[in-house]
């Protein structure tokens, strides 16, 4: 069955890893929202309070713990779409390097970003152990990453193996945070100091002992076994004090968002299929994944700070959406003029997200729209002085994004 399965996996025509235009483009619509847009669409309150600007500003805020809005889309979104990156970038190799040279580069390309967001975090600013190591934005992207091209580069000729991995993931995190005991307390500062206070010691692993009762099977915030495991096993400052909102259990999860993205991008290259048929197919099983976490969040809740399995589903599906209607309008269709400003940002967005880190491009906006100008326009109209601030910031940045394209400087990790 091994060697029909390689057969049947060898004989689907590919296209020869063309960079599509559509991934750049969706890649920099979601990296807008994370670099100004969702601060500029924040700001409209100010102009107008009314239900749809109330209801616009809510989205624009992450879930405060169960539960599932637009902006808990974005940061999963760039997981998924580093997914279907994978695709393209090793099929360009596949068969002409060797296996440990791909593999060479993946795990540095991991380690990378995880430099990234060891300074991102404050890096050695502070003294340990106040120094943040354990978790962050780019740390979970480098997990979910290495994670999913280790399997796509073993594996890229045996889809149904990679199929039965991302199932085994989905699962067995559903079954590790559901069925493992871990101490019946909360971890919140108020127990946490009483049970320190009586074992004499800070100790994680005494304040432990202090507990004798076990449960599972719960998931509220800061009384799970993913944030115990954070108390107990990761050193250094936390995000949370006692655990982080990504935390050392989730890239299992978070991988198979990335996981998803790669069958995404396969369904794209599949050449025996007519483009619109696979945009269709592609919405299709975007629709599935979505009816299928909505269907398991009513035993295992939709929670993104722990990426839980019906978050990862709900959230790759919704990718699988956004990026067969991106695929329809602009590879199919042909119309991709409207969004050059994407690709701009896209081709080059972790330099992009690192530069939003390090440079404050809303102060740099206050010196085009600040002061005098910002009070005419408020004058104008109220509260459109903060809104133009939040505009010139964001258009700095698609600036940058548009000189770095135009100069054809593309900085990857």
């Amino acid at each position: 069955m091994t060697t029909a399965n390689r057969a049947e996996d060898r004989a689907a025509p590919l296209t020869p890893s063309p960079r599509l235009v559509s991934v750049d483009a969706l890649r920099g619509f979601d990296m807008c929202w994370i670099i100004g847009a969702g601060t500029f669409v924040q700001s409209w309150i100010g102009i107008s309070r009314n239900p749809f600007t109330i209801f616009l500003n809510g989205q624009m805020d992450h879930v405060e713990w169960e539960g599932f809005g637009f902006y808990d889309l974005i940061y999963p979104l760039f997981v998924f779409l580093v997914g279907v990156s994978i695709v393209f970038s090793q099929d360009k190799n596949r068969g002409t390097e060797p296996r440990r040279k791909q593999v060479v580069r993946i795990l540095r390309r991991g380690l990378i970003l995880y430099v990234w967001n060891f300074l991102f975090n404050g890096g050695f600013s502070t003294r340990w152990p106040d120094i943040r190591v354990a978790s962050g934005v780019l740390a979970m992207i480098a997990a979910a990453y290495v994670i999913a091209a280790l399997i796509y580069c073993f594996f890229a000729d045996r889809l149904k193996v990679i199929a039965g991995i991302t199932l085994a993931l989905l699962l067995g995190y559903w079954a590790l945070l559901g069925l493992t005991p871990f101490p019946d307390f909360h971890l919140n500062q108020k127990t946490v100091n009483a049970l320190a206070e009586k074992a004499g010691s800070r100790s994680p692993a005494m304040i432990s002992a202090m507990v004798p009762e076990r449960i599972s099977g719960v998931y509220e915030e800061g009384y799970n076994f993913s944030n115990y495991a954070d108390f107990r096993l990761l050193p250094g400052r936390m995000l949370n004090r006692y655990y982080e909102s990504q935390g050392l259990l989730s890239p299992i999860s978070a991988s198979t968002v990335c996981l998803l993205g790669i069958f995404a991008a396969r369904l794209l290259k599949f050449q025996a299929i007519e483009p619109r048929r696979r945009v269709l197919w592609l919405a299709v099983g975007g629709i599935a994944a979505i009816l299928l976490g909505a269907l398991w969040s009513l035993e295992f809740p939709i929670v993104k700070k722990l990426w839980s399995s019906s978050f990862c589903l709900i959230t790759a599906g919704c990718g699988a959406l956004l990026l067969a209607v991106f695929n329809l309008i602009v590879d199919v269709w042909g119309f991709q003029r409207w969004c050059q400003p994407l690709v701009w940002i896209g081709s080059n967005s972790i330099v992009l997200y690192l530069l939003s880190r390090f440079v404050n491009f809303r102060d740099l906006a206050k010196h085009l729209v600040g002061g005098n100008v910002e009070d005419f326009l408020n004058r104008l109209l109220p509260g459109s002085g903060a809104a133009a601030i939040e505009l010139a910031a964001l258009l700095l940045m698609v600036l940058v994004a548009r000189f770095l394209h135009h100069r054809r400087i593309f900085l990857r990790v």
